[in-house]
Formats: structure tokens, sequence, C-alpha cells
């Protein structure tokens, strides 16, 4: 069982900092060795913990991974807050689907999160649960809160999706297209300027198919 600290115990602080360790120095070891390569005792020698004290905080090398994935998302959201970005989930559709495009574009195509969808992509054949972890904490409450969105605003603007939540995968997927591969694949550093064109392309495409009653 993982173990926890209430936030007045003396340890908290020390062990806040041992988890954190730890989180680098997997990430570290993900990104050179993959999932498959990667051993939870170098982890942990790397982290300069005992393998114990890595188990009082992770229960698993899949708990650890998704640890990862969870600290790469907190980074983008602070590097978010930090340029005072307008928040997409105020304005109407005409501005906000653009809006959560950028977003999303800005955080998927990250070197960080780049570099992480390529261990998935590498090992998920052998351990399908990478998949289903990424999806579950990468994915799935950015298309729940776009999804919400789509169904709060639906009804002011006349139309009402058939499903919201395959319309926010729609919308993943037109954002994606052109782009993910170009960046996976090294041949696209996107700049301010081109996730704000691309995402206004696949805002205005998925307004289409919205007022179209076509999703």
């Amino acid at each position: 069982m993982v173990r926890t600290w209430s936030e007045n115990d003396p340890k908290a602080g020390l062990m806040a900092r041992k988890r954190a360790q730890i989180v680098a120095a997997a990430r570290q070891a993900f990104l050179d060795e993959g999932y498959a390569g990667s051993s939870v005792n170098r982890i942990a020698d790397a982290a300069g913990v005992s393998i114990k004290t890595l188990y009082r905080h992770f229960a698993s090398k899949d708990d650890l991974f998704s640890a990862v994935m969870q600290a790469a998302c907190q980074v983008a959201s602070d590097t978010a807050g930090d340029e005072a970005r307008e928040d997409w989930t105020m304005p109407p559709p005409e501005r906000g689907i653009a809006l959560a495009g950028e977003e999303y574009l800005r955080h998927a195509l990250s070197p960080e999160q780049i570099a992480l969808y390529r261990v998935v992509i590498r090992d998920a054949p052998r351990f399908p649960e990478l998949g289903a972890r990424y999806e579950a904490e990468v994915v799935g409450s950015r298309t729940a809160m776009f999804a919400a969105y789509l169904d709060r605003w639906g009804t002011v603007s006349g139309w009402k999706p058939r499903d919201s939540r395959q319309a926010a995968g729609l919308f993943a997927a037109l954002l994606n297209a052109g782009a993910l591969d170009a960046a996976l694949q090294g041949r696209w550093n996107p700049r301010e300027g081109e996730i704000e064109a691309h995402a206004r392309l696949a805002a205005d495409r998925l307004l289409c198919l919205l007022r179209a009653g076509l999703v």
C-alpha cells in the first residue's frame, strides 16, 4: 500500500522532495530507455533513494509512469498560466473553440509531451496499459472538459452535438491532422502564429459540422 503523509506531518516536506526526485529520475529513464527497458531499481538508484522508499510512493512502474505524465501536464499548465493566456472556457464558440485548440496544440506539441508520446508509441504494443494510462491521464480530462463546453454552448448557439464526447474527439483529430505526425518525426517545430492558424482552421471545420448537425 502506498504511504501518504498529512500536510502537518514533519516528514511531509522531505517525502515531497523524495517523490519529486523519483519522478524526475523516472522521466529521464523512460525517455532514455523506454518503458520496457527502464528498471525501478535503476530509477531508485538515480533518484538517490532505496527501492523501499520508491514503493512507499508508487505501487508499480505503471503508477510511476502516470506520475511522470501528470507532472508533464502540470508543467505545461504552469507555463500557460505564466503567459496569462485567455481562458477558452468563457468566450462563445466562435472564439472559445479556437482558443481551446491553441491550448491543446501547445500542450500536445510541447517537447515534453512529444517525448512521452514517443515512449507510449514505442512500448504500447507490449504494454497495452500504457495507452490506457495515456488516454486517462493526458487525453481524458481534456475531452471531458471540451465536451462539457460544447453541451453548455450548444443550446445557446442553436446547435446540439449528437454526442459531445465524440465531437470533442473529432476536434482533437482535426487538430492532430498534419501536426502531430510532423512533430513526432521532427519535421515541425511550430511557432505561435502557426499554432493559432492551425487551431483556427480546425475550429472553423468543427463549427461547420456542428451547425450542419453532422456531429
